[in-house]
């Protein structure tokens, strides 16, 4: 696998064209004192902007009209960089150019009703113009492209940004749906045309790349990593761009890196130093919340990066640097126990589908919450992954199954593996009928009744205060086939609360409990007949986390990292050769305004107990970065320890 720096630095510089004096500040010297004493060893440096203009010296139009005559502010910040040994790939601007838009009104996306597609409520609203490929902008772009490869060649790297699949109704558009086929008055057929050019634009400038800079790195961004399976042959690595206060979220990196880290690339991830979202000038995070973010990078294998975006003067912001500084000071003190380090992972959790009244953006999200509370260590999967590698496989409340997934599915289960179905997975879509065999159930069609009530036995109930516990989504009615294990009883209401008839302020209460299971366990295969995950990350209801955990351990799942810790501390496990590393992260992002997670301050965790499953008992076990030793206790294949404190970020290395 190519390998990538891990303390990188990606330089936004998106200049409005109304600016003068651009890069009128920019030291050289400065500029690279600044990043080497923040231990930064790679930085992307801007030719075009979102605003279409140029940052080189080029005879063509769109060059920015603030730089002096003479000055390529890219030049000098290449020359720069590669004197101090930073590597310096380059970003380009895709499907954002106002330059271009404005001066080609032609190349801009339509939308069905012929409006133009743009970032903004309506023509009055700040925000930019969309392209479309499908017309002579794409050539445009190659033209540019190829002067940026052929001055700097040979580059580090290309970064595209905003690639997504952009439909349009431009006569370019239509006509090239009818070449190929297509109906243009089909919502579905522009979809599936916007997808088809864009990976012929991946293609092509790809292609392109590789040309004139064959070791040059090449990403496409602001696509969906759900993607991959096609558009992994188009990319040397995968970034992932997720920055928590700017939309993201602090769930979406570990989601989403357990499915990017399948396809033999080398991956990031990318925040940034931003209070809120990209070029948030004057806005700093605290340190805890960037502390947090390169460390839960680094726990999941990656490497890092942070975003910033430099004046349009030229100067990088002192205090931004000190911040990232701290940061990556961590990054390489770490780093002997970070190389080629691989994550090492127990359960294959499918991606959801929607459909059946099952959201798979919540879906996934509740299995993402739920693992990572029970310190699980999984990989996110596809139909297309070698199931023999986990010891449980995940189908999270709908899964799309074709007779090809549930014939690989029951070859899994019938040659040892461990399978837990929810809701609509492994069943028709109206959830009458059976179609992954393994599950052994009866599917009777979804329960009439919104809100149901779980009453759980002896085996599932092991934490689980002995209550009726409010399901609040819709269930599926089910019987468990002869011989097959039935667990717990669903309590039904009284009545479906209406407008017409209803009790008390929320749902009507139980009345009776029926012969329908909460569960069932046919051999190695287990089944919840409910959107148990989707219900979680709604509602994180906690009975929900501990049915799962019940059930899968009556399956006989036994967790390879077991740690005495609260629900909030993250768990992940790497190997590095001989050496298994567990991270354990405790920072806990606070709900301090109406839109925004913030970590500011990072509380201790004393007296951590960790047992970990290994093969052979270690010769010695010890904290890095600094290696205090850690006594092990060795009973029944696995090596217990003590850690001593968790102030945010610990790293127990067992050798």
């Amino acid at each position: 696998m190519t390998q990538i720096p891990g303390r990188q630095i990606h330089l936004d510089f998106h200049t409005s064209p109304l600016i003068p004096g651009i890069g009128a500040d920019f030291d050289p010297a400065e500029f690279v004192r600044t990043l080497k004493a923040a231990h930064v060893d790679s930085v992307t440096v801007f030719a075009k902007c979102h605003h279409g203009h140029l940052y080189y010296n080029t005879d063509r139009p769109e060059r920015h009209p603030g730089l002096a005559p003479g000055f390529g502010l890219l030049e000098a910040q290449v020359n720069a960089l590669h004197e101090a040994g930073i590597r310096a790939p380059i970003y380009i601007s895709v499907q954002c150019d106002e330059y271009a838009a404005n001066s080609h009104p032609e190349w801009v996306a339509r939308r069905p009703d012929s409006g133009q597609v743009k970032r903004g409520e309506d023509v009055f609203t700040a925000g930019w113009q969309i392209l479309d490929l499908a017309t002579g902008y794409q050539d445009y772009l190659f033209d540019q492209t190829t002067e940026v490869l052929q001055r700097f060649k040979p580059v580090d790297g290309l970064f595209f940004d905003m690639c997504w699949d952009q439909p349009s109704t431009t006569a370019p558009f239509l006509a090239a749906m009818e070449r190929a086929g297509l109906d243009p008055e089909s919502e579905a057929d522009r979809r599936t045309h916007a997808h088809r050019q864009a990976l012929a634009f991946m293609k092509r400038f790809a292609d392109l790349v590789k040309q004139h800079s064959p070791d040059g790195s090449c990403y496409f961004n602001s696509r969906p990593l759900s993607g991959l399976p096609e558009e992994a042959q188009y990319l040397t690595q995968v970034e992932i761009e997720a920055l928590p206060t700017g939309g993201w979220g602090y769930m979406y990196f570990p989601k989403n890196v357990r499915y990017a880290r399948n396809f033999g690339k080398p991956y990031l991830g990318m925040t940034a130093r931003f209070h809120k979202s990209w070029a948030d000038f004057g806005g700093l995070k605290p340190y805890a919340a960037l502390e947090y973010e390169t460390s839960q990078i680094m726990a999941h294998g990656g490497q890092c990066s942070i975003g910033d975006q430099m004046h349009p003067r030229g100067a990088l912001d002192r205090g931004a640097y000190d911040l990232i500084g701290k940061a990556y000071a961590r990054v390489v003190e770490r780093e002997p126990w970070l190389r080629d380090a691989k994550p090492v992972t127990q359960v294959g959790l499918f991606q959801a589908k929607s459909g059946g009244g099952i959201d798979a953006e919540l879906a996934n999200d509740g299995a993402t919450r739920m693992f990572t509370q029970l310190k699980y260590q999984f990989d996110v999967i596809d139909a297309g992954t070698d199931f023999s590698k986990y010891d449980l496989v995940v189908l999270p409340d709908n899964v799309a199954m074709d007779d090809a997934l549930a014939d690989k599915l029951s070859a899994y289960v019938r040659n040892g593996g461990r399978l837990l179905a929810t809701g609509l997975a492994g069943l028709s879509e109206d959830a009458r009928s059976l179609r992954l065999a393994p599950l052994a159930v009866e599917p009777l069609g979804f329960s009439p009744f919104t809100t149901t009530y779980l009453r759980l036995d002896a085996a599932l109930g092991e934490g689980v205060p002995p209550s009726d516990h409010v399901m609040y989504d819709r269930g599926i009615r089910v019987r468990a086939l002869a011989g097959i294990s039935a667990h717990g009883q669903v309590v039904e209401p009284y009545f479906e609360r209406a407008w017409n008839h209803f009790c008390s302020h929320f749902q009507t209460p139980g009345e009776k409990a029926t012969d329908y299971p909460v569960a069932t366990i046919a051999g190695r295969a287990a089944y919840i007949p409910f959107p148990v995950f989707s219900a979680f990350a709604e509602h994180g209801n906690v009975p929900y986390r501990l049915l799962v955990r019940n059930l899968v351990t009556q399956l006989g799942f036994d967790p390879v990292l077991r740690v005495a810790a609260p629900t909030s501390t993250e768990a992940t496990i790497t190997r590095q050769g001989d050496r298994t590393i567990v991270h354990l992260l405790q920072y806990c992002p606070e709900r301090r305004t109406r839109t925004l997670d913030i970590v500011e301050d990072i509380v201790p965790l004393h007296n951590v107990n960790l047992s970990l499953k290994l093969g052979r008992r270690p010769q010695q076990a010890y904290l890095a970065p600094g290696r205090e030793p850690l006594p092990i206790n060795w009973a029944a294949d696995r090596a217990e320890v003590a850690v001593p404190v968790v102030a945010g970020h610990a790293m127990v290395v067992f050798e």
